[in-house]
């Protein structure tokens, strides 16, 4: 089943019936793949995301081409699937829409990493923690605004052979 929405003026507004819970798809932490336009054509990379006021957000900084891309190129294309094997589910939204860089905020910047990396902030790689960053930051933010979400349950009935067959594990 795939359905497809649109962004009016004020935001998706109230979504039709969608094959599966796109916040609850949203809210897990995945891994998404994004494409922008690059020098030599499409730049596909996978990235850590927060789905947060109908907008994508992705930590970006001076490490990363994103910024000029989406500066050179707003457009993109945003893709977050899940499938698992064993039972068949395979879920998928796909977003078109238009990016900016703006200001790195950091208390949206622990609720994003909170979400990959938990909640004990001392735990984290020192290259994530927020405190003690240098001034100024080198992190910024791509908002990533969908115009169009696919939202699409291509789930079907696994063969009764085990995940780790398909594996190639013995």
């Amino acid at each position: 089943m795939l359905t497809t929405v649109r962004r009016g003026g004020t935001g998706f507004g109230p979504l039709p019936e969608l094959p599966f819970d796109l916040a609850a798809f949203l809210a897990v932490p995945r891994v998404a793949h994004l494409a922008t336009r690059g020098r030599n054509g499409p730049a596909v990379r996978p990235v850590w995301f927060l789905w947060e006021d109908e907008v994508f957000w992705v930590i970006t900084g001076t490490w990363s081409r994103l910024g000029q891309q989406l500066t050179a190129d707003p457009r993109f294309a945003l893709v977050v699937d899940s499938c698992d094997l064993a039972t068949g589910e395979v879920r998928q939204v796909t977003a078109y829409g238009h990016g900016t860089v703006t200001a790195f905020g950091t208390e949206r910047g622990r609720r994003k990493l909170r979400r990959y990396l938990g909640g004990r902030e001392e735990a984290w790689d020192p290259r994530f923690r927020l405190d003690g960053a240098e001034e100024p930051s080198p992190n910024r933010w791509a908002r990533l605004v969908p115009d169009t979400l696919r939202i699409a349950d291509l789930s079907f009935r696994p063969a009764s052979v085990s995940v780790s067959t398909v594996r190639g594990e013995r």
